[in-house]
């Protein structure tokens, strides 16, 4: 009946603690004459033994000692066993006062008996416990993979208790900077030392892998044991990011390998949730240029605030194909609609708003691959970014959008290409457009700019490039020695763009909010990240300078010369204080726009110096 009701390993550990508590009465009689115990004593202990185990028994039965397995057993489990021995105690003690047995019981065994029992009872469980684990996970698991973690850290001790549990992995040690935890144990890890002595700790302990557990620690570090676990055949890895960690969206365990975005070292994204809901919640959204990488992420954060609507807007025919395949299964609850079109196209504009009425409006839909627009295509870029955001922007006014935010970038800062030419100009477009706004009280629309450079992994992007080249075995083909450039995560530029929009009409409406990208990031650096990301050493992989190409900036800029910014409520968002226009010039311009047909390239480099007066087609090496 017991065996079928609890189980095997219930009625074993039932028995063991029977059996403890024969034992722990027995030897707290031998202690207490000597190891010699009287006959008469050793009489009423073989008669009282079966009662005291019974009612022992029965009061750990009651407060549930048997629920948890002995392998994990912890503390709560410890203070179970205390109050029940405690509790079974005081119940003999009580029975045999009441049966005029108590005599008969020296004082002294009173007090050892329950004391012997815990240890008993307690330290069987952790040897066991202890056992377990060192047979299962130990050094005696063939499979266990060594691994040294870098931190020591809440992190780290949270990793070190998940992995606990895994037959994968065995932690033989931490390293971190904080010399007070030098020769601690934290979860029985001892810390060895600085992170800087990993190599050492690596050849001394033949560790396999390398596992960071601090996900906000510099990008030094990233790279530093990145750079050192290449050289020494020894994968790095990381847990996931703090934003993931505080979001639930992942746990410690989730072991990863080391990614681009870890290297950037940038802090996670802070928004205003309550203030995107009402902006966003059950509105009707408008992305363009949907199946590119801004604008498909811009639909994934925009999901979170549960839209009424998204409208995905694509001239490809293939990308917006594959956001919808992406977007119908992981969001099939929601309202989308996806639609081919472009955005030059004033009638399909028109249909679009009558249909779907969007509240909001974020414009990620350019031409921005610099060398292709400065050549053969200079016409199209013009077109494409200037005549396209009037078009779409004239359209949202007419059909009364609350927020239209157009993407910008930082090539539009002094540019020297035409692509960054044709954005400055969209962004002065957009200004001048807000400006005939608020003349206007019967318009309502506000516009919004926002400038950030170069996305991680971006459709037209220097990394993906890289990762073919080191696929084929290289070279990898870089312009310049000491090009820089600005970086960012794609769903880092896209939640901030999404705060921008919010905070758009702080001052009137028409502000050019400028993306804090950190420090600029040397592109050849950035290669040798991706080789190291790649399980190879900087040597293995050749890199090729072949010098600046057609419209390219050696450094890019976030501000214009004339340019200053004002600080917003958002640490990492400024206004920037850009030249106005005029409606004279935006009507003059559209007219011009409106009447072009085909220009070659020389052409519309000749007009955009007299549209844009920062534009300059000497290259910039700043």
């Amino acid at each position: 009946m017991f065996v079928g009701r609890y189980g095997v390993r219930t009625f074993i550990a039932f028995t063991h603690d029977f059996i403890a508590v024969a034992a722990a009465w027995w030897l707290a009689y031998l202690f207490r004459f000597n190891f010699h115990v009287p006959a008469s004593s050793v009489l009423f202990l073989l008669e009282a033994i079966p009662w005291i185990v019974l009612i022992q028994g029965g009061f750990f039965l009651w407060l549930g000692l048997y629920r948890g397995l002995w392998r994990y057993a912890s503390l709560p489990d410890l203070k179970r066993i205390f109050v029940a021995v405690m509790a079974g105690s005081t119940a003999v003690i009580l029975l045999s006062g009441a049966f005029g047995l108590l005599a008969k019981i020296p004082g002294s065994v009173m007090v050892l008996a329950p004391l012997l029992l815990m240890f008993i009872m307690g330290g069987s469980r952790l040897i066991y416990r202890a056992w377990k684990e060192r047979r299962l996970y130990g050094l005696e698991s063939p499979e266990a993979k060594l691994v040294l973690i870098i931190g020591a850290g809440s992190t780290a001790v949270n990793l070190v208790k998940a992995l606990t549990g895994s037959r994968e992995w065995h932690v033989v040690g931490m390293l971190d900077d904080d010399p007070r935890k030098y020769g601690t144990r934290l979860q029985g890890i001892r810390v060895l030392g600085k992170i800087d002595e990993l190599p050492h700790w690596i050849h001394k302990l033949n560790v396999e892998h390398v596992i960071i557990a601090t996900p906000s620690v510099s990008r030094r570090i990233h790279r530093q044991a990145l750079e050192i676990c290449s050289e020494l055949g020894v994968k790095a890895m990381t847990v996931p990011s703090y934003a993931d960690l505080i979001g639930g969206k992942a746990t410690v365990s989730n072991i990863r390998e080391i990614q681009l975005d870890d290297l950037l070292g940038r802090a996670p994204v802070v928004l205003d949730d309550e203030g995107l809901h009402g902006l966003l919640t059950e509105k009707v959204v408008l992305v363009t240029g949907a199946g590119g990488s801004i604008g498909s992420e811009l639909c994934r954060q925009l999901a979170a605030f549960a839209p009424g609507r998204i409208v995905f807007f694509e001239r490809n025919e293939y990308a917006l194909y594959s956001v919808q395949e992406e977007f119908a299964a992981r969001y099939p609850e929601m309202n989308m609609s996806f639609l081919i079109g472009d955005i030059k196209d004033q009638a399909r504009m028109v249909q679009l708003f009558e249909q779907y009425r969007p509240a909001v409006v974020f414009h990620a839909a350019a031409y921005k691959h610099v060398p292709l627009m400065e050549q053969g295509n200079a016409c199209q870029a013009l077109l494409n970014n200037v005549l396209g955001t009037y078009i779409l922007a004239q359209v949202a006014i007419r059909f009364g959008v609350e927020k239209f935010v157009l993407v910008s970038t930082d090539k539009a800062v002094n540019p020297v290409s035409v692509m960054g030419a044709t954005k400055r100009l969209a962004e002065m477009v957009c200004q001048a457009l807000q400006q005939s706004i608020q003349k206007n009280q019967t318009q309502r629309t506000c516009f919004v700019m926002v400038r950030f450079g170069n996305v991680l992994g971006s459709t037209g992007s220097v990394i993906p490039k890289f990762q073919e080249q080191i696929a084929r075995g290289g070279p990898i083909t870089i312009t310049h020695p000491d090009m820089t450039r600005y970086f960012m995560s794609i769903p880092e530029a896209a939640q901030l763009v999404l705060q921008a929009g919010l905070m758009g009409g702080v001052r009137g409406g028409g502000e050019i909010f400028v993306l804090d990208m950190g420090d600029p990031v040397r592109i050849v650096d950035l290669a040798n990240d991706l080789i190291h990301l790649s399980g190879l050493a900087e040597g293995d992989i050749r890199i090729v300078y072949t010098g600046l190409r057609p419209g390219e900036k050696l450094h890019e800029e976030l501000l214009a010369v004339n340019e200053n910014t004002y600080a917003t409520p958002h640490q990492k968002l400024r206004i920037a204080q850009a030249q106005q226009v005029d409606e004279q010039w935006l009507a003059d311009l559209i007219s011009w726009l409106e009447k072009i047909t085909v220009l070659d390239d020389q052409e519309v480099r000749d007009q955009l110096i007299n549209w844009v007066p920062e534009y300059s087609r000497k290259e910039v090496e700043a």
